[in-house]
């Protein structure tokens, strides 16, 4: 049966804990749909992980809906989840219900996901007000990575952990369904998840969320580069691959591969 916020919602009131994955092509998408994931995220993160880009912001509208659309292909029953990138939606309301719409129409993902408190309600509001489901994203904002001069946890301090927490009431009040919160203080995770009805999801942020997110290639360790404390990596597939390769390189240079098993008469 096909997840829909609603059931995202029902999650938080059952008090039963929950899964996003992300993925960024079909095949991912259905292994993930085929074991159960209730929720798939198209993350801005495929800048980093598919595009090569050090940050997520050189990702583009259309870097997003490519491959919203193969998660999309790949997905039955999961909630797809799609990631405006930056400057998508900072310029105008206008532009962002525009681009959210793009998302849905053309990506066929069932909601969206956008980064900030204060400077996004207007937006927020509007498009739940039109049938454009939003998640929202606080702590860590990677499209801000600029603006915090790196990749740093947010909310240590009473001043900012009491803005990332007024900020998850209204993003709530303005129609959110859901909230991500990235690299805080286990603490204040635990606290805004209390406060609110609306769940919440955890990256980097502790126990306490309603769900928990990872991204795919961190999760299955594929990633090469050194990844974030809150990282737990359930398999090594990087080293299967390294292996796998050089396996293959090996045998096609002693002439064992292919074989008369690999060939046809």
């Amino acid at each position: 049966m096909a997840i829909t916020v609603r059931d995202v919602r029902a999650f938080k009131e059952r008090g039963e804990k929950f899964v996003m994955l992300t993925a960024y092509d079909a095949f991912s998408a259905q292994l993930l749909d085929e074991e159960g994931i209730p929720l798939i995220l198209v993350g801005d993160t495929l800048g980093m992980v598919m595009l090569g880009y050090d940050s997520t912001v050189p990702v583009t509208m259309e870097d997003q809906l490519h491959h919203t659309k193969a998660v999309r292909r790949g997905t039955k029953n999961a909630l797809v989840v799609g990631d405006m990138p930056f400057m998508s939606y900072q310029g105008s309301v206008t532009e962002g219900i525009h681009n959210a719409g793009r998302f849905l129409k053309e990506g066929g993902a069932n909601c969206v996901k956008l980064e900030g408190g204060e400077s996004v309600l207007d937006l927020v509001s509007r498009l739940t007000s039109i049938g454009i489901p939003v998640m929202g994203h606080l702590g860590l904002t990677p499209q801000s990575v600029n603006a915090f001069g790196g990749y740093r946890v947010q909310g240590r301090d009473d001043e900012q952990a009491h803005k990332i927490a007024e900020d998850a009431k209204s993003l709530e009040a303005a129609g959110a369904f859901s909230l991500v919160l990235e690299a805080v203080p286990a603490g204040l995770a635990k606290e805004i998840t209390e406060s609110l009805s609306i769940p919440t999801i955890g990256i980097g942020a502790g126990p306490d969320c309603d769900g928990q997110v990872l991204v795919w290639h961190d999760f299955l360790g594929i990633t090469p580069y050194r990844t974030a404390k809150f990282v737990k990596k359930y398999a090594s597939l990087g080293d299967d691959i390294r292996r796998a390769s050089n396996a293959f390189k090996d045998e096609v240079a002693r002439g064992e591969f292919p074989s008369e098993e690999y060939s046809y008469e």
